[in-house]
């Protein structure tokens, strides 16, 4: 019986205890690991798959945590985990208290940077290479990128200071031609065109070892010959566009040979100077169902590893948005969509296909596509583009000053607002309400349910004029209320009570229900209110909710700073309204990964936690009364 070799992988060292028989083993038992680990967990299943052979040649040439390795994005980072003692943990993966999906410093000291946006691996690679050097160092700084992230603004200014510098710097390109959807633009095109032969790659290393060893003629021959090929192969072909930029280039090679990837990573390793290897890889590779379909299988919830059948989810705010907004351009020729490479994340597939002509995929590029949004609504055209709560944090400078200065009306849906649970710190989406509503001439909306948000879509597309954005979480999380309309800036009683007023929105509505019986049940009548339109506040109704009772709290998804309770607690201070007063969300801090349910009751948001709070407030208030 075959010997497993992945239960002796206990550190990154271990790897190169084996020879390329025994890589090769290992990488299989790899993809048999993730896919049947990920099948009960959920994650990135596709990417790591499509990285097992060159993850495991990094590990075997490279000594890590001595050499530092950088993810972009790092949802690409579980085999890492894995060749650096970590497997046993996997069943723990994205859960609460458990294994993060994306590399993080506090989990090992083999993650060395924390990462979950694309584009930004170079910049802080050679942060690291230029304090190496200051220190005198000679460790190797790594950066792990895929062909996605070149779509990325960042990483071409980290690329043009690393070439001109001349900083020794070793950037692996993973090239699969996906990031979640199909690449597109230019740069994808200009690497389908790039092309070498691997035995002259060979042949060149054999041929320079050569000349290292003949004394004294040696190395003046082997410049020469450098200098010549450099001069004949600009002279007739194209170079490509990271020579340009400065950079020894080396690929494209095949990401699934081990031979060749240890070969390349020693040869770079040798080098002492910013180094690019272009890695052709297939996402999903080793996993039929996985490379059949890689979009599917990105990012996955449980799924049969036998057959690769998906657990259907069920109806989300994300699909019902893209429904509905095909139902409008039905209607209106002037709206168009753009996304920024998340088509499938966001709803946008249907219409992608329904209106080709109005539909831009501007690949992975939020700063470009909400000032791309921002000149298509100056030209008299109505943009709706959906954004992760999450990447519109990428276009905050654009937002503010190339859309809402201008009063641009630009419709931004922003989905997973709010806690989304499994993916932790990077991707939690609790900071835009605070952002925009400091914006001028921005309005936030709300929805506690489907309906609320197909109306508010309606409005934000058809009626209002300038920007708008519409929060909404992610699944389909809805208020147990009847739905009765959505009004701009009107705000909604949806349970009378003369105690205590809860005020709140969102998915957090459905929280307040929840709270409010367990309130009755302890003889407390609650009154909650409900404000859909987050940004501008409606004053006077939300004074007279407050009036009402003289206890007040708030529940918002979202951090507390800046946030929806915090506007209102000014406006009632402004007003001279006196009340009790106590809000409800999230502390400036990052919030781990685990369910929502989870990080609710952890943060305070749960249900019981709110009732115990409110019901100690109006014993409070009462006990003040009677004392009177």
């Amino acid at each position: 019986m075959m010997e497993n070799l992945l239960d002796n992988i206990q550190a990154s060292g271990d790897v190169k205890k084996l020879d390329i028989r025994g890589l090769k083993q290992l990488c299989g038992e790899i993809r048999g690991f993730l896919v049947e680990n990920i099948s009960r967990t959920g994650g990135h299943l596709a990417s790591n798959l499509g990285v097992v052979e060159l993850t495991v040649a990094l590990h075997r040439v490279f000594d890590f945590p001595s050499d530092k390795i950088v993810f972009d994005v790092g949802h690409q980072a579980y085999v890492h985990k894995i060749l650096t003692g970590r497997k046993d943990k996997f069943a723990t993966l994205r859960k609460f208290g458990g294994l993060s999906g994306f590399p993080k410093r506090a989990e090992s000291e083999y993650d060395v940077f924390d990462t979950g946006h694309s584009s930004t691996s170079v910049s802080a690679a050679l942060g690291m290479a230029r304090a190496r050097d200051l220190d005198g160092g000679h460790s190797n700084i790594i950066a792990l990128f895929g062909d996605g992230a070149l779509t990325g603004g960042e990483i071409y200014e980290a690329l043009n200071d690393a070439g001109h510098t001349k900083t020794p710097l070793i950037l692996v390109l993973n090239d699969n031609t996906m990031s979640i959807a199909k690449n597109v633009g230019a740069v994808s095109r200009h690497l389908r065109n790039i092309r070498i032969n691997r035995l002259y790659f060979r042949s060149k290393r054999h041929v320079s070892n050569v000349l290292d060893h003949i004394p004294l003629a040696g190395p003046p021959i082997k410049h020469m010959i450098e200098r010549c090929k450099t001069w004949i192969r600009r002279k007739v072909l194209p170079t490509t566009l990271f020579e340009d930029m400065g950079f020894k280039y080396i690929g494209p090679v095949n990401g699934h040979d081990l031979g060749s990837l240890i070969a390349c990573f020693e040869y770079a390793r040798s080098e002492k100077k910013p180094v690019l290897i272009h890695v052709k890889t297939v996402k999903g590779k080793g996993y039929p169902p996985a490379e059949k379909h890689p979009d599917c299988f990105h990012g996955v919830g449980t799924f049969d590893p036998k057959t690769g059948a998906i657990a259907p989810g069920g109806e989300c705010y994300s699909s019902r948005f893209g429904k509905k907004l095909i139902e409008i351009a039905e209607r209106n020729r002037l709206v168009t969509a753009i996304t920024c490479a998340m088509p499938d994340g966001t709803g946008l597939v249907e219409f992608s296909k329904r209106f080709k002509d109005r539909f831009f995929d501007v690949g992975i590029a939020e700063q470009h596509g909400v000032t791309f949004a921002a000149g298509m609504a100056a030209a008299g055209y109505t943009p709706v583009i959906p954004l992760y709560s999450t990447f519109l944090q990428r276009a905050y400078d654009q937002t503010l000053h190339d859309v809402c200065l201008q009063d641009l009306h630009v419709v931004f849906p922003i989905d997973r607002a709010g806690l989304v649970g499994a993916d932790g710190e990077t991707h939690q989406g609790v900071y835009d309400l605070s952002y925009l509503s400091a914006m001028p001439n921005m309005t936030v909306l709300s929805p506690s349910s489907f309906a609320q948000l197909e109306d508010m879509l309606e409005y934000a597309v058809n009626v209002h004029k300038g920007p708008i954005a519409i929060r909404y979480p992610r699944g389909g999380t809805q208020s147990p209320y009847p739905y009765d309309g959505f009004v701009p800036n009107a705000v909604y009683t949806r349970m009378h009570g003369h105690d205590v007023t809860i005020i709140t929105l969102g998915r957090m509505v459905r929280r307040a229900a929840e709270a409010e019986l367990i309130l009755r049940s302890h003889g407390i009548s609650a009154e909650i209110t409900e404000v859909p339109t987050a940004h501008p506040l409606n004053e006077a109704a939300i004074i007279a909710a407050a009036m009402k009772t003289g206890t007040v709290i708030t529940i918002e998804d979202n951090v507390l700073s800046g946030g929806f309770g915090e506007h209102i607690a000014a406006l009632l201070m402004d007003k001279g309204i006196k009340c009790a007063f106590k809000s409800f969300g999230f502390p400036s801090v990052p919030i781990e990964h685990g369910t929502v349910d989870e990080l609710d009751k952890k943060y305070g948001t749960d249900a019981q936690t709110i009732a115990d709070t409110m019901i100690r407030m109006v014993r409070k208030q009462q006990d003040g009364k009677d004392k009177n």
